[in-house]
């Protein structure tokens, strides 16, 4: 056994109950729950049966903070092999480019298990409060102009000085459309709605939900936490709330070079024309003065967001007149993050 033993204390104290067994959640880990946030209805004017699944009820109040346990997770395997010798060394550090929800969430994390501080790299241009949030809670800060090419994960380790760790931001060592947030797209999916409203930044946590969604449309074995309705779901349309922007008040949705997304309008016609979801599924930007409209409605019915968080409902807005006014609607909510 190779641990040191503050190794052995960490990985004694990352406990994962499960990896799919809805009686035995792995998240979140203070009070592991499923579904771990909250669905319910809302009132939006014309329309009479829209819910709402709120990510804002996470530790740090985005949906970034199911992303942040997986990192965890992924330490304790770091910590496994090691155990077992087939790894040697010091833990290795992870890096990421973040504009601050993903940053907050991962570092909270990390410290809370004694783990190594997380790498962010940032927009030299980044909001002088959020650099503030993230350097008080531990992260190590790389600036660069993030607008000016794209970069790939080699780049990403070096600009930030971690030449033997990981990028969190675009390697797919990690799975990220399909662990990230697999919990999360259960329960989004179990809801089984007509319409399916995605804020899409990243894209991780969209084509998530549609890879899982494919899965569970395509097998007689359905994983333990599905409670879906097949049918209904070979027909949802899942829409994706994006912005092309630059100025958009939905920062944390556009991003002029995002290289680790593999969204493509032949990937999504594919889903559709192969049953997997509905004819109607597509990736849409939307316009500026809908992100008002939402914020002011999801005031009036105290629901915690932000414009990135709550591009869904902003999209649906948008789309108003072409929706069917009777028609189940889920609007995810991916939060806002608490500073």
């Amino acid at each position: 056994m190779t641990l040191t033993k503050n190794e052995k204390e960490i990985l004694k104290s990352i406990v994962v109950a499960s990896e799919n067994d809805p009686n035995k959640p792995e998240f979140p880990a203070d009070n592991p729950k499923f579904p771990a946030t909250p669905t319910y209805k809302i009132k939006i004017p014309e329309f009479s049966d829209i819910w709402i699944k709120d990510e804002s009820y996470n530790p740090t109040g985005t949906h970034k903070d199911r992303m942040a346990w997986e990192i965890v997770v992924t330490y304790r395997n770091f910590l496994l092999a090691k155990k077992r010798n087939q790894i040697k060394g010091k833990l290795p550090s992870m890096s990421i480019i973040s504009s601050g929800s993903a940053a907050i969430a991962i570092q909270t994390q990390l410290k809370k298990y004694n783990l190594p501080n997380l790498k962010v790299l940032v927009d030299i241009n980044i909001d002088s409060n959020v650099l503030k949030s993230i350097k008080k809670i531990g992260c190590k800060i790389y600036k660069t102009k993030l607008n000016k090419k794209p970069f790939n994960w080699k780049e990403i380790l070096a600009l930030t000085h971690n030449p033997n760790g990981f990028d969190i931001t675009s390697n797919e060592a990690f799975d990220p459309t399909t662990k990230f947030y697999d919990w999360l797209s259960y329960e989004i999916i179990n809801s089984s709605p007509d319409y399916c409203f995605i804020p899409f930044g990243t894209g991780n946590l969209f084509e998530n939900v549609l890879n899982i969604n494919k899965k569970e449309i395509s097998t007689q074995n359905h994983d333990p936490r599905f409670k879906g309705n097949i049918e209904i779901l070979k027909k949802c349309n899942f829409l994706g709330a994006t912005t092309n922007n630059p100025k958009s008040k939905a920062d944390k949705l556009y991003s002029p070079h995002l290289p680790f997304v593999h969204f493509d309008e032949q990937w999504i016609k594919l889903y559709r024309h192969t049953g997997f979801c509905g004819s109607e599924s597509n990736v849409i930007s939307t316009k500026e003065h809908f992100f008002d409209k939402a914020l002011k409605l999801t005031k009036s019915q105290k629901i915690n967001c932000e414009p990135s968080g709550i591009a869904g409902l902003a999209l649906l807005l948008q789309m108003k007149n072409k929706i069917p006014k009777n028609k189940k609607i889920l609007i995810v909510n991916t939060g806002k993050t608490k500073y």
